[in-house]
């Protein structure tokens, strides 16, 4: 799945972001076609929204760590499934995202 070139109409609250998922693979190194219901569920999507961060005790904001437009990894069954316009997504918190996949 390519990343969509429109702006996603969610704005996400807090440390939360919305993630677009990126489909993985559809044929193994050896060329062997793997069917959908074999695949696992993806773990890897691009951020394309981010909140405004989390509000701590004292009343400051601490700053997001991702941005839009990263590359991440998060678990497996994190965060919540959504469907807009044919692309899938997923909002979770930030702290559910494991780690940024340097391009």
């Amino acid at each position: 799945m390519t990343a969509t070139k429109e702006k996603v109409n969610i704005k996400p609250l807090a440390d939360r972001v919305v993630i677009e998922l990126l489909d993985e693979e559809q044929t193994t190194p050896g060329g062997i076609y793997i069917p959908d219901t074999a695949r696992e569920k993806p773990m890897k999507g691009r951020i394309v929204a981010v909140g405004d961060g989390r509000t701590l005790d004292n009343g400051t904001k601490e700053a997001m760590t991702v941005k839009e437009g990263d590359v991440v990894l998060f678990a497996k069954y994190g965060g919540t499934e959504l469907k807009m316009g044919g692309t899938e997504y997923k909002i979770m918190a930030e702290r559910d995202i494991l780690g940024i996949i340097a391009e």
